[in-house]
């Protein structure tokens, strides 16, 4: 019996140690391979935004707005367009878009960073969204800010029976378009506050009680 006993406590150890070593292990491949993602994912990032903005571009740092980063792009120093990474929740997951505006609005091209709708449906939205031979269902060159699917009363095509896929992607492509309008009321308004000239002073020799001679009677009674 007491042989049967000590067994039994080695076995337990033998597996917590393993257990421990394998832990270990999985927590050291973790770390490279999280170093490693995040420098592929920081190399596909960059390559959207060259991919969705005209060539020849200045690219200026990224600034946050409306929850979203913008990459705005000049040539000699002329605002030209902008890079916006956007997002929304689609049928099965999250989709995760860099899209390309141009000044006025209108959509430039589009890369789908990341996605997990459903294969050979939803998952189509990384191609379907800009084929220059379907117009009905492409989007390029169209004014973003109200773009949405035929069935909602707008002009674009859906997925075929994906239509919720759909309708995450253009909202999200919507959504980078009011975030880079909101920036702009938002440095104009700036701007014109700065215009304005402040209310000038009223002279305080102005406000001065002025004596006469009903002032004058009124002191003489007092006294």
């Amino acid at each position: 019996m007491a042989k049967l006993e000590s067994t039994f406590k080695n076995m337990v150890l033998s597996l917590v140690i393993i257990s421990m070593v394998a832990a270990g292990a999985l927590a050291g491949v973790y770390t490279l391979t999280a170093e490693t993602i995040a420098t592929q994912e920081a190399q596909k990032q960059q390559a959207a935004i060259l991919a969705v903005l005209p060539e020849g571009c200045t690219i200026a740092e990224p600034e946050e707005t409306e929850g979203l980063t913008i990459y705005k792009a000049y040539k000699d120093s002329a605002w030209v367009a902008t890079a916006v990474e956007t997002s929304e929740v689609g049928f099965d997951g999250p989709q995760v878009i860099m899209v390309g505006l141009d000044a006025e609005g209108n959509v430039l091209d589009y890369v789908v960073l990341k996605q997990t709708e459903t294969p050979g449906l939803g998952a189509h939205i990384d191609h379907w969204f800009k084929h220059a031979d379907k117009p009905a269902q492409n989007i390029i060159g169209k004014k973003a800010g109200a773009l949405a699917v035929s069935k909602d009363g707008g002009e674009v095509d859906a997925i075929t029976a994906a239509t919720i896929s759909s309708r995450a992607f253009l909202k999200a492509i919507n959504k980078a378009y009011n975030a880079i309008a909101a920036q702009e009321v938002e440095a104009a308004t700036g701007a014109s506050q700065l215009n304005q000239q402040p209310e000038s002073l009223e002279n305080p020799e102005s406000q001065e009680v002025q004596e006469t001679p009903e002032n004058n009677t009124e002191k003489e009674a007092e006294l």
